[in-house]
């Protein structure tokens, strides 16, 4: 069931805004599971827009869409609470859902017969007339991925970072030092008034969390 009942908007640029919604369900890998609350982002205007993740809720995903065209479900990763409602979304709403094939695995988990559309580094995903451009960040899994969204100033980060450092690495397929660089190359060298929205919970700034990368190496976690 649903932790919020409907998407708030967290940025509005001209015609573009962001708007957030919540999902609640379990997260499982290894043996183990966990209750979570995953951020799903919807980005675009009244006509168009693109999800980003889709975990747990089809249908309140869907209520939060309206009437409005699904360019894309982008997936940051693999794993279950980030794509266990992807297909049933993509179905309903007519749209690919895309996931970089290094977490193919993850996916073939959850969708033995179901295919997703491959995404890849430096792809760039159009959307009421700007574009999201896609950075792989591989560490947390394989296949991770973050969403840059240049003209707003924005990273959709899943869970590669959160506010106070990096996404978890103990559990198969992930890699902290991996994870280490993808932060360090691919998100630190973006602008520092970055606005980082991530898979779960709070968003942070870049300038605010490069200042620790060297204490998150030491704490190695």
């Amino acid at each position: 069931m649903s932790a919020s009942p409907k998407a708030n908007v967290v940025v509005q640029l001209d015609g573009l805004r962001v708007e957030r919604v919540v999902t609640s369900g379990r997260f499982e890998l290894d043996g183990g599971s966990w209750e979570v609350n995953n951020n799903v982002w919807l980005v675009g205007d009244d006509t168009d827009v693109v999800v980003i993740d889709a975990p747990h809720d089809a249908e309140l995903i869907l209520g939060a869409l309206g009437d409005r065209d699904v360019t894309a479900v982008l997936c940051t990763h693999g794993h279950n609470d980030h794509i266990n409602a992807a297909a049933d979304l993509g179905t309903a709403a007519h749209a690919p859902v895309l996931l970089h094939d290094r977490d193919s695995m993850l996916w073939k988990a959850i969708y033995s017969d179901i295919a997703y559309l491959p995404m890849h580094d430096g792809q760039r995903i159009g959307v009421a007339g700007t574009e999201l451009n896609i950075l792989h960040t591989p560490g947390h899994s394989p296949g991770s991925v973050c969403i840059y969204l240049p003209e707003a100033g924005l990273l959709f980060s899943g869970d590669t970072l959160f506010q106070g450092g990096p996404g978890a690495t103990g559990r198969s397929y992930s890699d902290f030092p991996t994870i280490v660089r993808s932060i360090r190359e691919r998100i630190l060298t973006l602008p520092p008034e970055t606005q980082v929205f991530t898979g779960h919970g709070g968003a942070t700034i870049v300038g605010e969390e490069a200042p620790h990368l060297e204490e998150w190496i030491a704490r190695g976690t």
